[in-house]
């Protein structure tokens, strides 16, 4: 049964990626790396068996990992068997295209662009690898109590709980407000199958959405009503339906303006082309992207 997180590179981001690998096992996450005994016997059969047995890959994508026939061998093969894959992006003023483009559209990937310059930075982006991982695939990992080393001049700083999240949580970057499903009727009743969608300055269980999949978008349920998160370009209204239909129909795309690397997203509604913003405590769609657009995935 798979059980493993396969780390796919190209050559040259050894060094990265092997500090990566060492960090996700120090907290506890079985993760599988050629050159960390991934690779034994036969080459071929080692990297099908390191996809055959991966709940999730995260292909650390650059122009040489595009360029790699090794690298496509191994994402292909995973994608014809329907493997999650988490992309990371290590290459700035770039993006994918041709055979890597294809498989990685519409995914979300992972910032690790400038992350070996800086420690805290680093941190920041394997935190953000982390939750991605066990927001697609945690309810499938073993993960095990990272063991501790007793230090008697400095306390070990503390390691992360890592725990699948019942959905996604929408943080607004300037108000800090929470998207939440209130649960209510809309009033004035304009459609009868619609309820209100509100703001929130705290985090609860109405504020997770569970993502689906839909045939190039993304719908968001929300966990505790169930009803999908959705918006009405023509009264510029966000709401939440019992059914999806094409004003549910979402994408959700990396804030590449974003320089905190702090899980920054925009969220944009397929139908219309707006992108979700808030302004003064309210909802708006906009036509163009600016800074009342950034939200941060909690």
């Amino acid at each position: 049964m798979p059980s493993h997180i396969m780390l796919s590179y190209q050559w040259d981001d050894q060094a990265l990626v092997k500090k990566i690998y060492n960090r996700l096992k120090e907290d506890g996450l079985p993760v599988w790396m050629d050159v960390e005994g991934g690779v034994t016997g036969n080459i071929n059969d080692a990297m099908a068996a390191g996809v055959e047995e991966a709940v999730v890959i995260c292909p650390f994508m650059t122009p040489e990992y595009q360029a790699s026939r090794s690298c496509k061998k191994e994402l292909n093969y995973a994608d014809t068997r329907e493997v999650i894959v988490v992309p990371v992006m290590l290459t700035k003023n770039w993006e994918a295209s041709e055979w890597l483009g294809l498989i990685t559209a519409g995914l979300l990937w992972v910032d690790f662009r400038n992350a070996e310059k800086d420690e805290e930075l680093f941190e920041m982006c394997l935190r953000s690898l982390e939750e991605e991982i066990m927001f697609n695939v945690g309810h499938l990992l073993a993960v095990e109590e990272a063991p501790r080393e007793e230090e008697e001049d400095e306390p070990e700083p503390p390691k992360p709980c890592l725990k699948k999240k019942p959905g996604r949580g929408f943080r607004h970057a300037v108000s800090e407000l929470y998207i939440h499903d209130s649960g209510e009727q809309m009033i004035p009743t304009t459609t009868e199958s619609r309820n209100t969608v509100e703001l929130s300055e705290a985090a609860g269980d109405h504020c997770y959405w569970e993502e689906m999949k839909g045939n190039g978008c993304k719908f968001y349920r929300n966990v505790v009503t169930n009803r999908f998160l959705g918006f009405d370009w023509s009264r510029n209204q966000v709401h939440s339906e019992v059914s999806p239909s094409e004003s549910e129909e979402w994408l959700l795309l990396v804030d590449q303006t974003d320089q905190s690397h702090k899980r920054a997203v925009i969220i944009k509604n397929k139908r219309s082309g707006s992108f979700l913003a808030v302004r003064d405590g309210h909802f708006l769609g906009l036509t163009s992207y600016d800074e009342d657009c950034k939200w941060f995935l909690e």
